[in-house]
């Protein structure tokens, strides 16, 4: 079974428009489990410009499924992972000047840095995937840090669904085949939406996790956040491919 982690950072950026804790991301994390989420994720950037430091502190002992944070793993983003414990650390490489993550890790280059992160937070039992993209060197050099997981960064195949989707998927299918061959778990984001989820999911089962964010909000401005959440639930399922605000 694939697990569906909601990335609640778009409920901070809301939040923080205007101060104050009004939409409470604790409130409306617990709602995401409620309503069928597996897991919550965060990705606390040091200009919490989203989600802030603070909000994981608190989130960790409320969120009862899976907690996964996120980051570009800086001393900063160490030291709150390494407080907090949660379920599972993505790491990430963008930098703080990025709007959003737009790649994944060179493992071939960070060999040495990412193993020594890996090291860091096993000995913490805490589960690694590392952000990557579909090169197979590359996932090799991530197994070879000795991660738990991968997490395939999957824009390319959202921009390129539209034009062609089994063309969009075949180097994603690749990629998912050779890190289970590697004993690699597989986990998957960036771009999934209920247009295309279903898809990539029909071709890739074995995924562990997909980690949804912001076209999970935008739908639920539109559907509401507990049908937009049996939505996604529904393409890992096997559901029908459907325009994402069909009713």
């Amino acid at each position: 079974m694939t697990r569906l982690s909601v990335n609640v950072n778009k409920i901070a950026t809301l939040r923080n428009a205007r101060g104050g804790n009004n939409p409470d991301v604790i409130y409306v994390a617990k709602m995401c489990e409620q309503f069928g989420a597996q897991g919550i994720t965060v990705h606390p950037r040091p200009d919490e410009r989203h989600i802030t430091r603070k909000d994981v502190y608190d989130l960790r002992p409320q969120v009862t499924t899976e907690f996964n944070i996120e980051g570009n793993p800086d001393e900063r983003f160490n030291r709150i992972v390494d407080d907090v414990i949660p379920h599972q650390v993505t790491l990430v490489p963008d930098a703080p000047t990025q709007l959003t993550s737009n790649c994944g890790w060179d493992c071939v280059k960070n060999l040495d840095h990412l193993s020594h992160l890996v090291d860091r937070f096993h000995d913490k039992k805490i589960r690694v995937s590392i952000f990557v993209g579909t090169d197979l060197d590359n996932i090799r050099a991530a197994a070879d840090t000795g991660a738990d997981r991968i997490e395939l960064y999957t824009e390319p195949y959202a921009k390129n669904y539209a034009k062609d989707r089994n063309a969009a998927i075949a180097p994603f299918i690749e990629a998912a085949r050779l890190a289970k061959s590697l004993g690699l778990g597989l986990n998957a984001g960036h771009d999934l939406s209920l247009g295309n989820l279903t898809f990539f999911h029909q071709q890739i089962p074995c995924l562990d996790e997909v980690s949804i964010g912001h076209a999970l909000i935008c739908d639920a401005l539109f559907l509401g956040l507990e049908e937009t959440i049996h939505r996604y639930l529904n393409c890992l399922k096997g559901g029908s491919i459907n325009h994402p605000l069909s009713i």
